[in-house]
């Protein structure tokens, strides 16, 4: 078809380059299609992953250790040279790559060369861990380094080689921030080592994203980047191969540069903070959509809602809170018939005459009414609802709920309905990332999603240890009653704390909770700050100031976002009254989450501790342990219960619970990817 292409182009007399440059581009979008891996189950998932353990077993951590081990062995070889001997050196290890001629020696060398480039440049020398963990990105592994071990550097040391020798590099994390630090903070390593780099941010225009793609190494958030990809599928419509070389070569000199994508195929992928982007997010679907001109259904949310407000739960339905769904009674459905002809003469809507689909409306409003909770769900900002993200606790200002879920929620809360929306093309993430043909990954919790790494990405998961020992303490857990005893004990420990000179990192599961907290600290007159979504414009300088000690020290109330991509330092006051102190004010529905912030304190061998606080009213044991947590409850005697132990067992069963849940649902969407691609290889 190549052939083909460019001789019918020969025949026109010009554009030849251009049609080989489109077409090259196009090729690398459909070659990624067709290298998208399937997943299996049964005793194909077990031959599968077992496979995969065979492909990887030359990898494995020792062998990464022991090649990390001998390129530390380089590193006087490349500190003595010249400024023009490492350019040289390179040079070289450029060309090897490039050409696919790099053995172990010659990977070793050019990881010792671009670590020198690294440490003459930024003054940041790699530890030898960090080597092991530069190695298993390279060879394609899903990297675990704990928190304040440097992945910032580990992955700017693997990504020359891996750019090398896939000539395009994509590098994801959680959030534009990150990305446009990341980006400007690596620059001038990634230009010594021959690539330039650029990050793909919100407020860019078509033209200059276009720009930054056609760079070796691109930053960039799976929102943004998963966006592009799919309005380039959009921009080329239906086109097959075939179909796009014949098209490509007809349009020679008529404009045929619009059917160019502006993502130039997928060839490789670094995911910073893999478990949340791979695992968390990686079912979210990513949707390209269209306001209709106008919303004929906002007065019908507007009634559902009020119907819904009319109901009795328990009467009338019941609410799954795990699943966020309601259920009507028999008791229930009469009414809403009675309650429906009552709109209906009242001219009401005539979407009320199909019971049904009444019934469903309703359904949907008592979800938004009982199930999305403002300042949990979602926060409300100038009038509208943004969606506030769970892992993260950032808002997604660009999302919306799916199936008139959105618009339940702004009727619920009396704002102004806003238009549904026309679904042009959507794809989760999952799905995307397993269309590139070379994929890895490093995150400071990976281990607790070994085996979705594995079975959904095909990806090893190799655990790097740690510079030096983690000397963090880990406080004895403490369990209360009720909710209101817990945040009364949190605001105590937190001023003995402070009173000891120690920066304290108050983590809280979302935005009212942290406001919360807040209140009851300047009932104290503890000075403090908040971080979240609310305040995310000032994240870095906050983050700056939390490891503050001494008469002054810092005291941070943070969601979730001050877990992922950030590093507080304490500073030397902090450091001798005993380090960063974390605080959980409630158990999340992961493990991996509660490890990651807790994370923050004792990194680097600094000193440090951790504390859980959690009640038996907590949404964790309330939704995933009802009947145990009632158990606890009645042979509570006291505020605080003096035997943890079984209380924490209950809280670890509702957290496996959880996380098998968020599995299920994970596996449900894997297998509707799968069945696309299967029956739609087209989409």
């Amino acid at each position: 078809m190549v052939v083909e292409a460019e001789a019918d182009a020969a025949r026109q007399g010009e554009g030849v380059s251009q049609v080989v440059t489109q077409y090259s581009v196009l090729y690398d979008s459909f070659r990624s299609r067709r290298l998208r891996p399937p997943s299996y189950k049964g005793l194909d998932l077990v031959s599968s992953r077992a496979g995969m353990a065979v492909r990887h077993f030359r990898t494995r951590a020792a062998y990464l250790l022991s090649q990390a081990e001998q390129t530390d062995l380089l590193a006087s070889e490349f500190r003595n040279m010249s400024e023009g001997a490492l350019d040289d050196a390179i040079v070289n290890s450029r060309d090897l790559f490039a050409r696919n001629r790099q053995d172990e020696g010659g990977v070793r060398r050019a990881l010792a060369a671009v670590r020198e480039v690294a440490r003459r440049l930024t003054g940041e020398q790699a530890y030898v861990v960090q080597l092991m963990g530069a190695l298993g990105l390279y060879h394609g592994r899903i990297i675990e380094m704990l928190t304040g071990e440097g992945k910032t550097l580990t992955g700017s040391i693997a990504a020359p080689l891996i750019a090398w020798h896939y000539k395009r590099l994509h590098v994801f994390t959680v959030n534009d921030y990150l990305a446009s630090r990341d980006a400007e903070s690596r620059r001038y390593i990634y230009r010594r080592c021959l690539l330039d780099v650029g990050a793909i941010t919100q407020e860019m225009q078509p033209a200059e994203r276009a720009l930054v793609y056609s760079r070796p190494i691109v930053y960039g958030t799976p929102k943004q980047i998963v966006a592009d990809w799919l309005r380039d599928q959009i921009k080329l419509g239906r086109a097959t191969t075939a179909w796009t070389a014949r098209h490509l070569t007809s349009q020679v000199g008529s404009g045929g540069e619009g059917l160019t994508p502006i993502v130039p195929g997928l060839r490789a992928a670094l995911v910073d903070e893999a478990d949340a982007v791979l695992i968390d997010e990686g079912v979210v679907p990513l949707i390209i959509a269209r306001s209709r001109r106008e919303d004929d259904m906002a007065k019908v949310y507007r009634e559902a809602a009020s119907l819904a407000g009319k109901l009795d739960e328990g009467a009338d339905f019941e609410i799954d809170h795990v699943r966020r769904r309601a259920d009507m009674t028999r008791h229930g459905e009469d009414r809403l018939v009675v309650l429906f002809d009552q709109l209906l003469s009242h001219a009401g809507e005539p979407i009320w005459r199909a019971t049904r689909r009444g019934e469903e409306l309703v359904r949907q409003a008592l979800v938004a009414r009982y199930c999305y909770i403002h300042g949990q769900q979602y926060q409300i900002v100038d009038g509208k609802v943004l969606i506030v993200d769970e892992y993260t606790g950032r808002f997604l200002p660009d999302r919306q709920w799916e199936h008139g879920l959105h618009q339940a929620v702004e009727a619920k809360e009396g704002l102004e309905v806003t238009a549904d929306r026309e679904t042009l093309a959507r794809l989760s993430f999952q799905r995307f990332f397993r269309s590139y043909p070379f994929l890895c990954g490093m995150t400071g919790t990976a281990a607790d999603a070994t085996s979705e790494m594995e079975s959904v990405y095909t990806r090893p998961v190799t655990i790097v240890p740690t510079n030096k020992p983690v000397v963090r303490a880990q406080w004895p857990a403490r369990v209360f009653r009720a909710v209101r005893d817990k945040w009364s004990a949190i605001a105590a420990s937190i001023e003995d704390v402070h009173r000891a000179g120690r920066p304290v990192l108050v983590g809280t599961r979302s935005i009212a909770a942290s406001e919360l907290l807040a209140r009851l600290l300047e009932l104290r007159g503890l000075p403090h700050q908040i971080l979240n979504a609310n305040f995310d414009k000032e994240e870095a300088d906050f983050i700056s100031k939390a490891g503050m000690g001494g008469p002054d020290a810092a005291i941070t109330v943070a969601t979730n976002m001050a877990g992922r991509g950030t590093d507080i330092k304490p500073d030397a006051r902090a450091l001798e009254a005993g380090g960063l102190h974390v605080i959980l004010t409630e158990m999340h529905g992961a493990k991996r989450i509660d490890r990651q912030f807790i994370g923050r304190a004792g990194r680097q061998g600094d000193p440090g501790s951790a504390q859980i606080f959690v009640s038996l009213e907590d949404e964790l044991v309330q939704r995933h342990a009802p009947v145990l947590t009632r158990l606890l409850r009645e042979r509570a005697r006291d505020a605080e219960l003096a035997q943890t132990r079984m209380a924490m067992r209950v809280f670890r069963l509702a957290q496996r619970r959880s996380e098998a849940r968020d599995r299920r649902n994970r596996a449900g969407v894997l297998r509707q990817d799968d069945w696309i691609d299967k029956h739609l290889p087209g989409s």
